[in-house]
């Protein structure tokens, strides 16, 4: 058999978790994949799934095999594009990952407007809160707010200073009143996420600084949650700017203690070493530097 045909059906078993959800995509049969994985087995002389009716699951040594063969070809598909003078045309499956908040309406338009020009792109957007392993999953590209607990191995290019604010439902503010100082503010309920340890918040103006230790109301480890229970005036919290730019404008929002800078996080773009970086990757990172400029 083909080993490297084997490579790439036994590649994307792992990431579709599926031998029949393989086969449909590469063209084949479910029977003729598994032959496939089984030659690669005989050729490496290990076991690398472990196979039940109800779970299909990587074997250690098929971990580390599998984070190997999918950088292999990976480098072996771009040099491919160059070698057929194709690697300057975005194209083929783009997997990212990203922050559950950046399913908003700003971030949504802007990947509208990268499909419409790289139509040969199609997108595989994965939002969790949770820190992926790209190599192992196949994903091309993290977007991440933090770059600590970063895998060493990884490129990590900073692209915007994204700004959070300290908003309040209208209604919110009707009964509780409107803070108009960090003390004040730190007296309401507020609406936290659950993810993160921050239990203080400090603020800041000019040399002036005051930590806030909010009593949570409502804690979620879903962002959308999060910021629907702040619209629903649960209390005040604190949302990245891309996330509350619409409500703020519709009024659903209120922007509190604006001459107080909450604090801001660095957006970062994470993605593996390779040799050469595919023209997908490229383009998207170059997109996001032109997009964030221009929302600043």
């Amino acid at each position: 058999m083909d080993t490297l045909l084997s490579l790439r059906v036994f590649c994307e078993v792992v990431q579709q978790r599926s031998f029949t959800r393989a086969a449909e995509k590469l063209g084949i049969s479910t029977a003729m994949a598994s032959k496939h994985v089984s030659h690669l087995e005989r050729h490496v002389r290990a076991k690398l799934l472990q196979r039940s009716s109800r779970s299909l699951n990587l074997t250690e040594a098929g971990e580390a095999y599998y984070r190997r063969c999918a950088e292999a070809l990976d480098t072996l598909d771009t040099a491919a594009e160059r070698a057929a003078g194709s690697a300057e045309t975005p194209q083929g499956q783009l997997r990212i990952t990203m922050p559950m908040w950046f399913a908003n309406a700003m971030f949504c338009s802007w990947l509208a407007e990268y499909r419409r020009r790289y139509p040969q792109v199609s997108l595989d957007l994965i939002l969790a809160n949770r820190k992926a392993d790209l190599i192992a999953e196949g994903i091309d590209l993290a977007l991440r707010v933090s770059s600590d607990g970063l895998p060493p191995g990884l490129i990590v290019r900073p692209l915007a200073e994204i700004p959070f604010y300290l908003v309040a439902a209208p209604e919110h503010l009707a009964e509780h009143g409107t803070p108009a100082t960090p003390q004040e503010a730190a007296a309401h309920p507020f609406v936290l996420p659950a993810y993160t340890d921050v239990d203080s918040l400090t603020v800041s103006r000019g040399r002036e600084h005051h930590t806030l230790r909010p009593e949570a109301a409502v804690r979620s480890d879903n962002t959308q949650m999060t910021h629907k229970m702040i619209l629903a005036g649960c209390g005040l919290g604190y949302l990245p700017e891309w996330t509350a730019r619409q409500d703020l404008a519709s009024g659903r929002l209120v922007r509190l203690l604006p001459d107080w800078h909450i604090f801001a996080a660095t957006l970062y773009a994470a993605y593996p070493n390779r040799t050469f970086l595919s023209a997908k990757v490229r383009s998207f990172i170059d997109f996001l530097c032109e997009k964030t400029d221009q929302a600043v």
